[in-house]
């Protein structure tokens, strides 16, 4: 997604990047960022919201409800703040 978001919106860096052989350390940097943000972001929002092990297990259908949310905005967050910036 950042290659893409790179070439269509970002022309100059993409080709900076690729020209001096970093584009591919850059994705590579902005991939692992990318998902360690989204992984702490989905355990912070879970615990404020109170999605728990217990939850889990008393409701599992609200459960997954909740988590699908939270990682709906937790990807919306990254995609913002790091993909397409």
């Amino acid at each position: 997604m950042r290659e893409r978001y790179l070439r269509e919106h970002k022309k100059a860096l993409y080709f900076n990047l690729l020209t001096s052989g970093k584009l591919y350390e850059h994705l590579a940097d902005i991939d692992t960022l990318a998902c360690n943000m989204a992984e702490y972001l989905i355990k912070e929002m879970a615990k404020k919201q109170g999605v728990t092990e217990e939850l889990k297990a008393e409701d599992m259908m609200r459960w997954i409800g909740l988590m699908n949310n939270i990682r709906t905005c937790a990807d919306e967050i990254v995609w913002n703040d790091i993909v397409y910036s």
